[in-house]
């Protein structure tokens, strides 16, 4: 744990360096760069394997929960009732078109879940939190990072390159940009080249997103608990945490960020608190993305990752094209 804190630190040192490089992407590429190191392998698959566990983990969903400080009702709220039905209906919409392709192409286990999960909501969070309530194989989760780091960090050089020809103004544009981007940082990095109106858009449309985690994690959960009998091997192997427990409907995570979100919505919070509460989650988050990083190897994927690269590379298409159809409904209903 301790070296992944190191490397999240040195991935904040590299944000500082070069700002238009998220930290959370920096983290992500880190791991995966340590993990491509052959010298390094015996160590992260040995004597560092377990902290690196528990903190792709347990700090992942530590700091999922302290997300939900940053989201308030009333902000979601002034968005509009349009806005937010948009938001609703290209989060559900990709997970579906993801899903299906995935499952089309024949990619194994649960990546196409954990697939249509990071595009869709949140990212590498978002993979995480599925992979919490699907128990998952740290294998399976791998691609889906790998892919979501991928496109995000494509969306940070090629969205700005188009709004002037889509004709979208500062608003639009971040509205484009929450919509379609997947991790928070890669949002802020994307919609900032356009000024202060882009990027507080961005940021309010994408953590509407977010909020979005919490039923979509409590749906596949109800529905890994119908499909997973008790005495299923793989509701004990797949996490390795040795329990026989089917998934639960609701993991426990995903109740505390709700919680934080009421919080935020309701207590008038000092802004030191919440500055507190945004550097511990986005250290955390960075500790537990540097170590599901290092699961990454690049040798595997080139052999077995070609259907997920196109699944991935459709899905950020699909929801970049369907975004830009849902700004331009929703301007178009909101100027009436």
């Amino acid at each position: 744990m301790a070296v992944a804190g190191v490397a999240a630190l040195a991935a904040f040192l590299v944000h500082l360096a070069v700002p238009a490089v998220p930290l959370l992407t920096a983290a992500v590429a880190l791991g995966m760069i340590v993990a491509q190191i052959p010298a390094l392998r015996s160590l992260l698959d040995g004597p560092l394997k377990p902290g690196l566990s528990l903190s792709a983990r347990r700090l992942l969903r530590i700091g999922i929960v302290l997300l939900g400080l940053k989201l308030s009702l009333v902000d979601i709220a002034g968005l509009g009732v349009v806005t937010i039905v948009a938001i609703v209906l290209v989060v559900v919409l990709t997970f579906g078109v993801t899903l299906l392709l995935g499952r089309m192409v024949g990619l194994p286990g649960r990546q196409p879940l954990l697939i249509a999960a990071g595009f869709s909501i949140c990212g590498a969070s978002a993979v995480g939190a599925m992979s919490a309530v699907t128990r998952a194989k740290d294998s399976e989760s791998a691609t889906p990072i790998a892919l979501v780091t991928l496109c995000g960090t494509l969306a940070i050089v090629l969205l700005p390159l188009t709004r002037i020809p889509l004709g979208f103004d500062a608003s639009e544009f971040g509205t484009w940009v929450g919509l379609s981007v997947h991790d928070v940082g890669q949002v802020v990095a994307t919609a900032q080249i356009a000024g202060p109106v882009a990027l507080s858009a961005a940021v309010v449309v994408k953590l509407t997103r977010v909020l979005t985690l919490a039923p979509m994690v409590a749906i596949v959960g109800a529905v890994e608990r119908r499909r997973t009998p008790l005495s299923s091997d793989s509701a004990v192997s797949a996490v390795g945490e040795g329990t026989s427990k089917r998934p639960p409907i609701v993991p426990l995570f995903v109740l505390g960020f709700l919680a934080a979100v009421i919080v935020r919505s309701v207590v008038p919070l000092p802004d030191g608190v919440l500055e507190v509460a945004d550097v511990l989650q986005t250290a955390l988050l960075a500790t537990a993305l540097f170590a599901l990083g290092t699961g990454i190897r690049f040798a595997e994927l080139a052999r077995t990752g070609w259907k997920a690269l196109i699944v991935g590379l459709g899905s950020w298409v699909f929801i970049a094209a369907l975004s830009v159809v849902a700004v331009w409904v929703t301007t178009g209903l909101s100027a009436r």
